[in-house]
């Protein structure tokens, strides 16, 4: 399997990960997930990693790690190829050397690998295939001050530890399932080498990548927005969606709205931040209604995003006077259903 397709296999993953660690709230029900949230300030910058490490026979390499910029992908290393590949291959963007690499990440794996087994001991777990997932990493914070390092561990989907060391004060807090295998001992090795290796080298690197991906996570891409209805087969209700799509950064604000006031968030569907296949967003917001309240009320959509200078409304036209003309733009396909009638779009 290639680099390539292993990345992008994880990327999904990640940025549920990274949420969940830096104060998002997606929360995806996978075996391989952890759900816990952790606070984060608005402008911080963050250099995660994102480890997988399997047991049991499978085509993937044991131990897997893909290195994130805030939520761009700047490298992958696996237990096969032993070193850090980076996305784009040109030593302008190589902002973690290889000596680091080797420095960290076999080291993340021998750690992994025996936390994983300790778990599988105490489950008695026998047979199969089994999955330890890590993310950790450090935070620049918006006055450029390292905020705090932070760790989240899983063993098959179950939060076995959640550790964060205040980089200001040299202090460990540790929360984990398996209480004795933090000893005294252990807890002072991690603030050490935290305090001494770890949290200085992540926030220098941190700094660096930075620098050297400026372009990328300072990057403004205006979103596409279409405001869609849809009649459902057999029926006399009506699907009403605005969707957004290609936009970064990923923060948007997107609004249904009926006669002018915020539909109730109980009566949407959707809302969930995804990624598109391109370093970019998409989000979509739907409201089932009769074929009455469509003709009785007024329907917009609006968008806000830092890529547009002002609010961006958009409203479905008559349908007695409108053309139909229906595209759902998707990361990959886009297809045509009979449904939506003209739209028109109004910048405040």
């Amino acid at each position: 399997m290639s680099i390539q397709k292993n990345i992008k296999e994880q990327e999904s993953f990640f940025l549920v990960f990274r949420d969940k660690l830096l104060g998002g709230s997606w929360c995806v029900m996978s075996h391989m997930l952890i759900c816990i949230p952790m606070p984060c300030c608005t402008g911080s910058h963050s250099l995660l990693v994102f480890g997988t490490l399997i047991i049991g026979d499978t085509p993937f390499p044991e131990f897997s790690v893909v290195l994130m910029l805030d939520d761009i992908q700047l490298g992958y290393y696996d237990s096969n190829l032993k070193k850090l590949t980076y996305r784009q291959m040109n030593t302008e963007t190589e902002c973690m050397g290889q000596e680091a690499a080797n420095l960290v990440f076999p080291d993340q794996y021998s750690g992994m690998k025996a936390r994983a087994l300790y778990s599988k001991q105490q489950f008695n777990l026998t047979q199969g295939v089994h999955t330890q997932q890590i993310i950790g990493g450090c935070e620049l914070l918006a006055n450029n001050t390292p905020g705090p390092f932070r760790s989240l561990e899983s063993f098959n989907g179950l939060d076995t530890s959640q550790w964060e060391f205040n980089m200001a004060q040299n202090t460990l807090q540790i929360n984990s399932l398996w209480f004795r295998v933090w000893s005294h001992m252990e807890r002072k090795t991690i603030e050490l080498l935290t305090t001494n290796v770890y949290g200085p080298l992540c926030i220098e690197v941190l700094r660096n990548c930075l620098r050297m991906w400026k372009q990328y996570v300072m990057k403004k891409v205006k979103p596409r927005v279409r405001l869609l209805q849809k009649t459902l087969p057999d029926s006399a209700v009506v699907k009403v969606t605005c969707l957004a799509t290609g936009f970064y950064p990923r923060h948007i604000n997107l609004t249904l709205l009926r006669d002018g006031q915020p539909v109730p968030d109980h009566h949407i569907t959707g809302g969930e931040l995804l990624p598109n296949g391109d370093d970019t967003y998409q989000m979509r917001k739907s409201l089932h209604v009769s074929t009455e309240e469509l003709q009785q009320h007024h329907y917009t959509c609006t968008a806000e995003h830092l890529s547009l200078g002002n609010k961006l409304d958009l409203e479905l036209g008559n349908p007695q006077n409108s053309h139909v003309s229906c595209m759902y733009l998707l990361p990959t396909v886009s297809h045509k259903t009979k449904c939506t009638p003209h739209m028109s779009a109004k910048m405040y």
